[in-house]
């Protein structure tokens, strides 16, 4: 008899404690806690010929947006691709090829497939789900998840997972209410499941419930901080709550503490740091050196231009800072990544490229040209990935750029705009109170 997962799921290559090492680091990626990578290479070592191993391992590398993590995927494609597999275990194969190759829609749609065709593959729904999210595609967020919730249940290991997954792509789509229960029913299940608590923290974020963000992310901290690779951006969330709140000292006090004080050198790590910085700087805030440091962090990967979406927040680091040096790196390393044919080509090229000149242009102070810039982008900003909150700083940077302009019309046009979208932010009200006067 083959060996099967806890799901069912045929393994091939694999013994049976490799097996449990492998699930080990199914649920900790599902969970962003402890060291999944640790876990899955104890199951390669006991077990080389061990097909989904190596898949999981190259997706773990893969979705890090990290050039240097690149060439690990690769290793690890090469590795599975050699290996006799089932239908589905090659189908993630490909999967991981395309993903390893730069080809991230066509990656997402293998196991669009392969999910229609095995719903309880937790891998395919956890990586493509991720996909989903690095491109910015919100309807799959959710669709991706709803169509194999019907076979789920919550006596299977990773229902949470699937709930957390579902809810926060029920967010992006705007049905708020259910993705706040399916959130917290995930936290029921799993506490910590720090993308649920995410999922949750969004759903806050956008609805304006400061204060009940704050509750919610300080309700219980050591489930979603302890061992999480995901506590970064979690305390981005916890912090942008008392951003909107005007709370400048409890923003700067996270910033020095869980979000930038270990001074993390991964990009996503960095990229919440420059957000939560380049929203206090629109804002006129003294942010003090922070800047200096932050941006020799960004530093040795103004030359990687890999993923838009990270070199926009480098691209703050970089004007914060006023290192114009590393700016102008990073503006030539994004027209290299438009040449390259790969779908970050795409990526730059449409959104990019324009935000990142945009922020640059915001520096040198011609407001007017940031202002150019970004009115064609933000129609079409979720082709470079992240969330509606992530994005919002797009929105927030041409505000306030109209307003040092001088274009007092669309100033308030756009303050109008964002009170509509956003009434119950104090930061809609601060905008409209500034464009009345």
């Amino acid at each position: 008899m083959p060996l099967t997962d806890s799901l069912g799921q045929q393994i091939s290559g694999a013994a049976a404690k490799s097996v449990g090492d492998y699930e080990t680091a199914l649920h900790g990626l599902q969970c962003f806690i402890g060291d999944p990578v640790g876990a899955v290479d104890r199951a390669i070592a006991a077990s080389p010929d061990f097909v989904m191993a190596h898949v999981l391992k190259g997706y773990l590398y893969g979705l890090a947006t990290e050039r240097d993590a690149i060439a690990v995927a690769r290793e690890a494609h090469a590795a599975a691709a050699r290996l006799q597999a089932t239908a589905r275990e090659a189908a993630h194969v490909a999967a991981l090829g395309e993903l390893a190759r730069g080809h991230w829609h066509e990656a997402g749609r293998i196991l669009e497939d392969l999910t229609i065709e095995h719903p309880r593959d937790a891998l395919a729904l956890q990586a493509g789900h991720q996909i989903d999210f690095f491109t910015g595609n919100s309807r799959m967020l959710r669709d991706r998840i709803a169509r194999a919730m019907p076979v789920w249940s919550q006596n299977m290991p990773g229902y949470h997972a699937v709930l957390g997954m579902q809810a926060f792509g029920l967010e992006e789509m705007g049905d708020y209410a259910r993705a706040e229960a399916l959130g917290k029913r995930a936290i029921e299940l799993e506490p910590r499941d720090g993308w649920a608590q995410h999922a949750v923290a969004h759903v806050m974020e956008m609805q304006c419930r400061q204060r009940d963000g704050i509750a919610w992310m300080c309700a219980n901290p050591d489930a979603w901080t302890r061992e999480s690779f995901l506590q970064i951006h979690n305390w981005w969330h916890l912090a942008l709550f008392h951003y909107e709140l005007g709370e400048t000292d409890e923003v700067l006090k996270l910033f020095d503490g869980p979000i930038f004080g270990a001074r993390s050198m991964i990009a996503l790590n960095m990229l919440d740091a420059s957000a939560i910085l380049w929203r206090l700087h629109l804002g006129g805030v003294d942010v003090g050196n922070r800047w200096t440091v932050l941006a020799e962090n960004w530093a040795p990967k103004a030359k990687a231009a890999n993923y838009a979406f990270n070199d926009m927040h480098a691209m703050m680091a970089f004007v914060g800072a006023e290192r114009d040096d590393l700016a102008q790196t990073l503006l030539a390393a994004q027209a290299d990544a438009i040449a390259a044919g790969d779908d970050n080509a795409e990526f730059t090229r449409d959104v990019g490229q324009p935000m990142a000149a945009a922020i640059h242009a915001f520096g040198k102070g011609d407001y007017a040209q940031t202002v150019r810039l970004i009115r064609p982008v933000r129609s079409i900003a979720h082709k470079f990935g992240g969330s509606h909150a992530q994005r919002d700083v797009i929105d927030l940077t041409l505000i306030e750029a109209a307003f040092r302009a001088g274009d007092v019309a669309l100033a308030r046009a756009l303050s109008s705009e964002r009170a509509t979208a956003r009434p119950d932010s104090p930061l809609s009200q601060l905008f409209v109170k500034r464009a009345a006067a």
